[in-house]
């Protein structure tokens, strides 16, 4: 009887694994989010986060910073649009580049979602003690890391 090696099945492997706690991590979120009274995805509040720490950052550099394609942030950002979160504007530097900014209630909505946000993170990677917990931070981190450098310019 052959020992198998940690990471050689399928359900042991990487990719599996990430996908599985992108999965717990989606539907954490998505409830957490939904008890306190909005409809935002993910990738929503990441940019309305971005955009609060990066006032008037253009479309191209808010898609680098949640790592988005342009194609796609576009279809975030239209739908944040018209939920009154996000304001779009053409740049007076660049009349090809659409400059972003928060609106009141973008401001609003980010406020209020912030500690519910920062609650769910441990509930997202349920059992870890606190070093177990910034380790996986700090793997997480330096991968990601890694994958952007590699990466290069978002599309």
């Amino acid at each position: 009887m052959a020992k198998e090696r940690a990471g050689t099945t399928s359900l042991a492997m990487p990719g599996h694994l990430i996908r599985r706690l992108h999965q717990v991590s989606t539907m954490v979120f998505h409830s957490r989010v939904e008890a306190a009274g909005y409809d935002i995805t993910p990738v929503q509040f990441a940019a309305l986060d971005a955009l609060a720490h990066n006032p008037d950052i253009d479309q191209k550099g808010l898609a680098k910073l949640v790592a988005k394609d342009r194609a796609t942030l576009g279809s975030v950002l239209e739908r944040l649009e018209q939920k009154g979160l996000v304001d779009r504007r053409i740049s007076p530097q660049d009349k090809r580049a659409r400059v972003l900014a928060l609106t009141e209630e973008g401001k609003t909505v980010l406020a209020k979602l912030l500690p519910v946000v920062m609650a769910l993170q441990k509930d997202i990677l349920p059992g870890l003690d606190d070093d177990e917990y910034r380790q996986f931070i700090a793997l997480a981190s330096k991968v990601t890391s890694l994958a952007s450098a590699e990466e290069g310019p978002s599309p």
